[in-house]
């Protein structure tokens, strides 16, 4: 993938290791025969510690793809439905339905871009996120953001008026419950149910419970949120760029640069995200990255 569409020449290593300073460690110590480093695999929350350390220390791009190449997926898919129902970013009302690596990762990008903190709710399997002191570093801190004095509720409660729905959680999770919850969402309403290989909710039933635009991972249905769409572009624009790291505006700029590929005239419900195979949308993120990067003074020279 990284070589077709962004001409990178990619070498998986794998670690036969599950301790944390060992990763750390042997990561460093390869950083002289890489130009970047993209971290996958790695269980929450454990990978906010291995990607938090190599970067406070690596002068070379290091990108946890399960957390950020998904995050800029799924925040393209939410620039391009806001445009079709003409929403802008900082009024929308936003349900995160997931809190692991890839749930929390798109709820920071989202706030990043322009989402208002008292427009957020994020959930877990129990219902709203809260401080109950057992979250991580991670959720807590998210927690404190979007939930400051801790309010305590239910996926029905998230929902009501909801504008756009995300789910990074399992396949099938949304039971019949779910279903009729997602019916008191806002009139033009959005619902990414991003699990693999099915979805929260299949595209039909999501259809019937009235949902405006809908999008999934998967490839036979329209929308497809997909992380090819970004970690090659943004790679390659790292690169070009000589990045020393991949930050908030690379992200932002990679997420739009994804949204913005669909023109006005070709967008509609059924298409408010390019294919995940279209070789070309790497070098508009690329293209964008690499400016962002440059803009930002993210660069080695």
């Amino acid at each position: 993938l990284y070589k077709r569409f962004g001409n990178i020449d990619a070498i998986p290593i794998v670690l036969n290791t599950k301790d944390k300073d060992e990763i750390v460690r042997t990561i460093r110590i390869l950083e002289k025969s890489f130009a970047g480093i993209n971290l996958e695999d790695f269980s929450s929350p454990k990978c906010y510690d291995i990607e938090d350390e190599l970067k406070a220390t690596m002068n070379i791009p290091v990108f946890h793809d399960d957390q950020h190449g998904t995050a800029i997926a799924a925040l393209a898919a939410v620039l391009g439905a806001l445009r079709l129902i003409k929403k802008g970013i900082g009024e929308a009302k936003v349900v995160m339905f997931g809190a692991g690596a890839a749930g929390t990762a798109i709820a920071r990008l989202l706030l990043e871009d322009g989402v208002k903190p008292e427009n957020m709710t994020v959930l877990n399997s129990k219902g709203i996120l809260y401080d109950d002191g057992r979250l991580n570093r991670v959720q807590k801190e998210l927690a404190k953001q979007v939930n400051p004095e801790n309010r305590q509720g239910t996926f029905a409660d998230a929902v009501k008026g909801a504008d756009i729905l995300l789910a990074t959680s399992a396949p099938a999770a949304f039971k019949e419950m779910h279903k009729e919850a997602i019916k008191t969402m806002a009139e033009k309403n959005v619902v990414f149910a991003m699990a693999n290989p099915n979805p929260e909710i299949s595209y039909d039933d999501a259809m019937e419970a009235g949902v405006a635009v809908m999008g999934t991972g998967r490839s036979d249905r329209p929308n497809q949120i997909n992380n090819v769409l970004a970690f090659p572009g943004i790679f390659r624009g790292a690169l070009n760029a000589g990045a020393r790291d991949i930050n908030y505006d690379m992200k932002k700029a990679a997420a739009k640069a994804i949204a913005e590929y669909i023109k006005s005239e070709d967008l509609n419900a059924e298409n408010i995200i390019p294919s995940a195979l279209d070789k070309n949308v790497a070098k508009s993120v690329a293209d964008a990255v690499c400016k962002a990067a440059k803009e930002s003074g993210c660069v080695r020279k």
